[in-house]
């Protein structure tokens, strides 16, 4: 089993930025492959950003690329996602999740319980 904890999210201005955080616990970290995920109120979840271990791949939803980095730190099993220029059309709830293979899909196993940001305009 691998716990993952979001963190960072809250409320910021259209075109500020926020760092948000998802520390894993459990089985090694270093096994999974990662993802961010978010959820608008009203619609269904959408992929965000992958990165494969050991963090050589990354991939981007088309909307968000050049605005968002994903990143990990295996020495500290914490995953990132850093969010910059942020729009109100970007609030959502937004999830990490762990699996096998860098996909786009929601084929990953393990899921936080999400972290909210907000943006207003």
């Amino acid at each position: 089993q691998v716990q993952l904890v979001e963190s960072g999210g809250g409320l910021v201005q259209a075109g500020g930025s926020l760092r948000l955080s998802c520390a894993a616990s459990g089985r090694s970290f270093g096994r999974y492959a990662m993802g961010w995920f978010r959820q608008a109120p009203g619609k269904e979840r959408e992929f965000v950003a992958a990165i494969s271990w050991p963090g050589g791949t990354r991939y981007y939803a088309a909307s968000m690329k050049g605005r968002f980095t994903i990143s990990r730190d295996n020495a500290k099993n914490t995953v990132y996602l850093e969010t910059n220029s942020l729009k109100p059309e970007d609030t959502a709830v937004y999830y990490c999740a762990a699996g096998n293979r860098v996909v786009s899909t929601e084929e990953y196993d393990y899921w936080g319980q999400g972290t909210q940001v907000t943006v207003s305009s």
